[in-house]
């Protein structure tokens, strides 16, 4: 018999909220994160935006579980007041030449159930006035939350049913055997094992590198994880009346473009760009030389911003499945029993929106487990 029922390898929102789903049925549960806290990764460096669902390809996993995670987020949100505020987002085409784009944007994100409309340059001025606009996507429902505030409701009911959280603890092999897979670690104390009947791979950054572990040809699967970084930067608080709303230029082919960032307490930020790094080293750093770059990107959708303004701020690296100038890539969530590894579910490239469809990604991985 194994020592644990379900073993969680990543405390990042989603692997906490996992955590938090799975602890309710299953026991005992083991949450891996090598990191002397949860959610210091990718979970912890984004946008905090609570997305509508409009980006995503029909039927696609991340449209599907964007718009469920968002209905799951605003109820635990209210019921457990998690802070949060539905903000509200406007997608606005700087030159009339975006406006078809935009009109597939719109009935794409309709259609996943996203609940967008297009506006007219007047409407979207006298919502934003300070913004570039011929028209665009109004978005209702996108918002803001704290993704801290997240994770520690997530990592609570988690440790309220029975689940531990073993900070300080990398995985280093994962052994297929008989009835389940022996996980070895390396903690502060020094190495260690223990066997456990399903593992969750929800490792983000390092998803890729646990599935190998497990004897997953990571290139033939398509697993392949690369490195993007993404920056932010700040502006003074003057700034703070000049947006209501999030507000998005027309996307390219691989990024949603520079943004207006708002958080919960007003603060303005930009943010963020797209950076393939290579190999593997996590770069947070945010060099002054991208300002004169970032200035004539935020000047797409807010042509008032003073260049001296923009202060470096933070970043934060997506780990996606496609590289650069390659199509987009779906989530990839699935048991990997027909790679004679039954009982090993593998999540990689979980990227944006995974702040969001983080509570549809649980009951997901919940029902592969069933």
């Amino acid at each position: 018999m194994a020592d644990v029922a379900v073993t969680v390898v990543g405390a990042g929102v989603v692997g906490l909220a996992i955590a938090a789903k799975v602890s309710h049925t299953h026991a005992p549960v083991y949450v891996l994160e090598r990191y002397p806290r949860y959610g210091l990764e990718t979970s912890s460096r984004n946008s905090e935006v609570i997305h509508a669902g409009i980006y995503y390809a029909p039927g696609s996993l991340k449209a599907r579980l964007c718009v469920e995670g968002k209905h799951r987020l605003s109820e635990l949100c209210g019921k457990h007041n998690i802070p949060h505020r539905r903000v509200t987002k406007i997608i606005t085409a700087a030159v009339p030449e975006e406006l078809p784009e935009l009109e597939s944007l719109c009935a794409q994100g309709n259609e996943n159930g996203a609940e967008v409309r297009m506006v007219s340059a007047r409407e979207a001025l006298s919502l934003e006035p300070h913004i570039t606009s011929c028209g665009g996507i109004y978005s209702p429902t996108t918002g803001i939350i704290s993704a801290h505030a997240l994770m520690d409701y997530f990592y609570h009911v988690a440790r309220s049913q029975g689940a531990e959280v073993l900070t300080h603890c990398a995985v280093t092999a994962i052994t297929k055997e008989a009835d389940g897979f022996r996980i070895a670690v390396l903690e502060q104390s020094g190495p260690s094992e223990f066997t456990s009947e399903r593992v969750i791979n929800a490792a983000g950054l390092e998803a890729d590198t646990v599935a190998a572990m497990a004897g997953i040809d990571t290139d033939a699967a398509g697993y392949r994880l690369h490195y993007c970084k993404g920056s932010y930067f700040a502006v003074p608080g003057s700034y703070r009346g000049a947006f209501s709303r999030l507000v998005y230029p027309s996307p390219s082919s691989d990024t949603l473009g520079v943004h207006v960032v708002i958080d919960l307490v007003g603060r303005v930020r930009f943010g963020p760009d797209i950076e393939y790094l290579a190999g593997r080293t996590l770069d947070y750093t945010v060099p002054e030389t991208k300002r004169n770059a970032f200035a004539d990107s935020v000047r797409r959708i807010y042509p008032a911003i003073r260049e001296e303004d923009l202060t470096p701020d933070t970043s934060g690296i997506r780990p996606k499945l496609q590289g650069p100038g390659e199509p987009p890539r779906d989530f990839v969530i699935r048991d990997e029993g027909d790679r004679g590894l039954a009982g090993l579910i593998s999540l990689i490239g979980i990227e944006s929106p995974g702040l969001t469809a983080s509570p549809a990604i649980a009951e997901y991985v919940s029902t592969l487990l069933k």
